[in-house]
């Protein structure tokens, strides 16, 4: 099976890449913006004739796009996540390889959900920033190509390589911080956020089982379970053998707070908001991936524990 993986240096894109090699059934080609990359090409700014005649040579079987953003306005979002899949899209309706797509999306797609809720993939999208926005745009372009073509929604994706500026990689990093310096005292804000976290090699799996499957539409990946960010921490200090006092802040913004962002006097019970969640999820997030076990036969297999520890493994080789 000829494969061609768009993003295979990112953060999701190595782990795919990675997972993909590992099979010997597979001949990989990664192409992006990278001078790692086999062939570089921008999806954001290149044009759907010049992908088309790279397809019509390559003739993958199977087309993967790991690529885009997830910071920056609403223009630069929506060029790289939103323009760069229609092109994607376009180039595959013009070309004669026949390439099946598997897209990658994420869960902020959703938006807020109620506490408690699990999301299943029939959820009306409501997305509750420019991210989430950017890519159920691209969603709804990739269900609307007439392609073969599935969108994996993946929730919040942890283990190695997670970002720095991401809610799990910002813990890691005051938590070096506070260990390097001797404080006793750990100060934190914004942990009452609850997020689905599911392990990014599990991901890679996701990946691997769509490009082998005749699945269409759209599947949610995640864990199945929504974990606390104190919880999380709690967790993350265990690993980290850090003997500290963990402390939330309930005030003004902590090192935390402008990533996660919500006061902890709000009860659990309150209707779903967005703001001030930059990711625009609200408070609680949690998959139904019961689409993924029935059509997929994938399940996740490392738990949160696993993730954070690789995590630390990471951040501690910076002290």
């Amino acid at each position: 099976m000829r494969v061609l993986l768009i993003g295979a240096n990112g953060y999701l894109g190595r782990f795919v890449a990675d997972r993909l090699l590992a099979d010997p059934a597979v001949q990989l080609t990664a192409l992006g913006r990278g001078d790692d990359a086999d062939v570089r090409f921008d999806l954001a700014s290149g044009s759907p004739g010049a992908l088309t005649r790279f397809l019509d040579a390559v003739h993958p079987g199977v087309v993967v796009n790991c690529a885009g953003a997830t910071r920056g306005g609403a223009r630069e979002l929506a060029r790289h996540n939103t323009v760069a899949v229609a092109t994607v899209c376009e180039a595959l309706r013009r070309s004669g390889c026949g390439a099946r797509l598997v897209q990658i999306g994420c869960g902020a797609e959703y938006g807020p959900s109620q506490h408690g809720s699990s999301t299943a993939e029939d959820a009306v999208p409501r997305p509750g920033g420019p991210y989430g926005v950017s890519k159920l745009a691209a969603t709804e372009l990739v269900l609307g190509s007439g392609l073969d073509a599935v969108v994996l929604r993946v929730f919040s994706p942890a283990g190695p390589g997670t970002p720095a500026g991401s809610p799990l990689g910002r813990l890691a990093e005051a938590m070096r911080r506070a260990m390097q310096s001797g404080d006793g005292d750990l100060k934190l804000g914004g942990l009452g956020a609850q997020r689905d976290f599911v392990d990014v090699r599990d991901v890679a799996r996701a990946v691997h089982a769509a490009s082998l499957s005749a699945a269409q539409g759209v599947i949610n990946i995640g864990s199945g379970r929504a974990v606390r960010l104190r919880d999380a921490a709690a967790v993350l200090a265990r690993v980290a053998g850090y003997g500290g006092a963990l402390h939330e802040l309930d005030g003004p913004p902590g090192p935390l707070r402008a990533s996660i962002g919500h006061p902890r006097s709000e009860p659990d019970h309150a209707a779903p908001v967005a703001y001030p969640y930059p990711d625009g999820c609200g408070s609680w997030q949690q998959a139904d991936v019961r689409t993924a076990r029935d059509r997929l036969g994938w399940r996740p297999r490392i738990n949160l524990e696993e993730s954070l520890a690789d995590i630390w493994m990471e951040a501690a080789c910076r002290i």
